[in-house]
């Protein structure tokens, strides 16, 4: 996770909140909201090496594959559910941000957008699928199941009619952090979403 995207994240969760993160990783990102935000966390991860790089850092880490659910959490159980670059590995991404909204007041997603310039030319100038920082596998080892846009994201949004409370873009290359404020499906490296359900507001 680049340093910008934790301070993002950082500035859109409450001081001392209730926090799940799902596929949590080494518990970096719990860690620091720990320390900076005195959230009460929790993290969701299956792989056991992270299992126990959470230990290590005195994370609270519940063993669990996102994509069967979250049917042992309640309704609202979070103030914020966080998901960060897991969106495209998961069989059905849709189906857990509705859970995501069930079990938080609100969600934090983040997710490496595939309709990047440079991803684009990559595939056209190639002709062969972009192997980049952001998507660094080859086709046929890649866990990224699905690839999404910005684009994607948006009218995936209005069609379940969540509300966006705050999106940012990210990108490491300077000459286009500032085009991406204007066209971010074109030059965001990845997206960065705060959502709501809108039912609930």
């Amino acid at each position: 996770m680049l340093r910008i995207d934790l301070d993002i994240l950082q500035q859109w969760v409450s001081v001392g909140s209730r926090v799940l993160d799902l596929g949590c990783g080494d518990g970096a990102l719990l860690h620091s909201l720990v320390e900076n935000r005195r959230v009460e966390g929790y993290g969701l991860e299956i792989d056991s090496d992270q299992i126990t790089a959470c230990i290590e850092r005195g994370v609270n880490v519940i063993e669990h594959d996102i994509n069967e659910g979250l049917r042992n959490f309640k309704d609202k159980s979070f103030d914020t559910v966080i998901m960060t670059y897991s969106l495209q590995v998961l069989r059905r991404p849709d189906r857990v941000i509705d859970e995501m909204l069930r079990v938080g007041k609100e969600c934090i997603v983040t997710f490496p957008n595939f309709g990047n310039i440079r991803t684009r030319g990559y595939l056209m100038l190639r002709g062969r699928m972009p192997v980049t920082r952001q998507l660094p596998y080859q086709w046929y080892d890649t866990p990224n199941i699905h690839f999404c846009t910005v684009r994607d994201f948006e009218a995936l949004c209005r069609e379940k009619n969540i509300r966006v409370m705050h999106r940012t873009s990210v990108t490491g290359r300077r000459p286009d952090r500032y085009f991406s404020r204007a066209w971010p499906n074109v030059f965001a490296e990845a997206a960065i979403y705060h959502l709501s359900n809108s039912q609930n507001d």
